[in-house]
Parts: C-alpha cells; sequence; structure tokens
C-alpha cells in the first residue's frame, strides 16, 4: 500500500512514554480483551464490519469513536501505541483517514500488517457517481467478480494502490454494500493470511455468514429503491459521499453543497446561488446532510430554495447505539429508507 510521500512521523518516544500516558486517554473500544490477538481498526464503519467478519477469533479495537470526523482525526498517544502493537491495522485508505496517514506509514514500516480496504473494490472518481456517468463494471447479477472460491480478487494487501488527493479516487465504497461485500471478504482473506495462529475455518465461516447479510441487503436496498420513477432518482447531497451508493442503484447526484473534498471546505454564495436553481430546474425535493457534520451550509441552501425537505443520512460514521444507524446494516437500511421516503411520491 503507498502513501503521500510525505516524511513518517517519529513515534518511537510516543511508544517509549505511553505508560505514562496510558492512564489519561480514554481506551478505545475493544482494547481491554487480552487473551486474543488484536486487529486495529481506524473507522467505527469498518469496525462493525471487522467485528462481524472476525466474531471472537480476534479482538477488534476501533480507534475513531462515533461521531469522530475521520478527515481531520488525531490520535492519542495510547491509540499510536495500540495502533503500533497490532496484529494487523485495517484502513479505509486513499486519503480517507487524513489525519493519522503519517502514523499509518510508521507503523507499516515498523513491520504491522496494513489492508487499505478501497484496494479491494472497483473505484470510481469523485463526482463521478451516478446513472448518467460511467458505470462501474458489473458482472450478470450486479455484483463483483469473485474466483474460484467465491471469494473477490485483490491485489497484495493493496500494495501498489496510489495515494489519491480528493480530486481522485472517491474513498466512500461503504456506501455501496455489493462492494462492502468484496472488501469484507478481501477483509477476510487478508486476516487469514496475515495471522497464523487465526483459526482460518471460523473466521471464514464467521466472514461468509456476514458477506451474506452484506448481499441481502444489497438486494433490499435495490427494492426499498424501485418505486421511484428515473426523474425521481436525483441526490443533493451535503458532500460527496454518496458516488457508489448512486452508481450502485441508478440515481444520480446533480449536486453537492460542498463541491468536493473533505466537509471543511465551505462553499460560496455563487456555487449555493447554482445550485439553488439546478434544485429548481430538476425539481429535488430533498436535499441530503450528513449526521456527523454540520448542516449550516445545507440549510442556508434550504432557505434559498424555499420549499424543501431537508433529511439526514448516516455517511462518514455510525450512530449512536440507540439511533437507527448503529451497525453498518441499520445506516444502509436507514438511508435507503430515508431516501426512497423523501424522493419517492
Amino acid at each position: 500500500m503507498k502513501f503521500s510521500k510525505r516524511a513518517p512521523l517519529v513515534i518511537a518516544a510516543v511508544f517509549a512514554l505511553v505508560a505514562a500516558a496510558c492512564g489519561d486517554d480514554e481506551v478505545p473500544a475493544g482494547a481491554a480483551a487480552k487473551d486474543r490477538l488484536t486487529v486495529v481498526v481506524t473507522t467505527n464503519i469498518l469496525g462493525d464490519v471487522v467485528e462481524n467478519l472476525v466474531d471472537d477469533e480476534l479482538n477488534v479495537v476501533t480507534i475513531m469513536p462515533v461521531g469522530a470526523d475521520p478527515h481531520d482525526f488525531q490520535a492519542s498517544a495510547q491509540e499510536v501505541a495500540i495502533i503500533g502493537d497490532a496484529a494487523a491495522l485495517i484502513v479505509k485508505g486513499a486519503d480517507f483517514e487524513e489525519g493519522i496517514l503519517d502514523i499509518i506509514e510508521s507503523v507499516e514500516a515498523d513491520g504491522v500488517p496494513v489492508f487499505e480496504a478501497v484496494s479491494a473494490v472497483e473505484t470510481i472518481e469523485f463526482g463521478k457517481g451516478g446513472h448518467d456517468d460511467d458505470h462501474a463494471e458489473h458482472d450478470d447479477d450486479g455484483h463483483a467478480e469473485h474466483d474460484d472460491d467465491g471469494h473477490a480478487e485483490h491485489d497484495d494487501h493493496g500494495e501498489g494502490h496510489d495515494h489519491h488527493e480528493h480530486d481522485g479516487v472517491d474513498p466512500h465504497f461503504f456506501t455501496d454494500p455489493s462492494r462492502m461485500a468484496v472488501a469484507a471478504d478481501a477483509i477476510a482473506n487478508f486476516l487469514i493470511a496475515e495471522i497464523e495462529s487465526v483459526d482460518s475455518e471460523a473466521l471464514r465461516s464467521n466472514a461468509d455468514a456476514y458477506i451474506g447479510l452484506l448481499e441481502a441487503l444489497d438486494i433490499e436496498v435495490s427494492e426499498t429503491l424501485a418505486s421511484l420513477s428515473d426523474s425521481q432518482r436525483v441526490l443533493v447531497t451535503n458532500h460527496q459521499v454518496f458516488g457508489y451508493f448512486a452508481d450502485r442503484y441508478d440515481l444520480q447526484v446533480v449536486g453537492t453543497v460542498i463541491p468536493s473534498g473533505p466537509t471543511v471546505n465551505g462553499a460560496d454564495a455563487r456555487t449555493l446561488a447554482a445550485l439553488a436553481e439546478t434544485i429548481r430546474v430538476e425539481g429535488v425535493p430533498a436535499i441530503f446532510s450528513d449526521t456527523s457534520s454540520s448542516d449550516e451550509l445545507v440549510q442556508m441552501l434550504a432557505d434559498e430554495v424555499g420549499e424543501i425537505e431537508v433529511v439526514k443520512l448516516f455517511s462518514e460514521s455510525l450512530g449512536d447505539k440507540d439511533s437507527s444507524g448503529a451497525t453498518y446494516l441499520e445506516m444502509v437500511r436507514t438511508n435507503a429508507q430515508r431516501i426512497a421516503a423523501a424522493l419517492g411520491d
């Protein structure tokens, strides 16, 4: 796996001092288990998926809590130490974890096996999701090609996968459960290959069961959106998160409040005015905002348009445990239901 050519962080001192720091930092979820090898996952969305893949075979520690912005998240001293001691590290990749890229590069150089999940799937460019754009190729049933064992083919744990800026590869593949099924399979294969002590048959069985749920969810989402006409299949979103969802389910993203890149980049008045006009012309009935980021600009756009609904979707983070987006399966299901309800008659 390749990251940007920035100098790696020098984190040896962090490991030396972590004993003192541990008493002050909150322990990430899963860090307390001592009897199993630990796999560290960067984001809570991937963390939920990996926990379902491995079940009790490995201890899973998720670094980013619910609601964390993955673009600017900074790891604590204890979290850096946990990452450095991991049996394996799972990341989304393609610049998604901007704030900890140097840490990822450093621990990989120190020998921690790192898997970049986006390397397992067929990617799209930022702004290219939707049925009017070039689609990713699918086989007859719409799923990515699998090898003779029924598992996704992937490169050598993401090696050779270039680091991308925000005008390059879109890292938000996880909005498409069919791509997540492919990534989940590749993650399971990676863990079996890299962790010799793991019970490969048990992990494979766990993974196959969960991948089956992802594939069933893909069908369910298609059915949820089936009633939408072609003219209703248009999305206006807070920022460019739902390109893969649109690509998979034949929708078109006609505009984003924040045109590209991370949510910290704002939109000027001219951009909002142009987008408001697009919404009027297209007859878009709703603007979709993110549960994990500010909707201030979305509300400004809604005020500009007038009669339009603002609907929150789960995007770059799961919801709280009592929410309708507490797990990856619930998150995708809820998003599909909200989109169908907002765009339908």
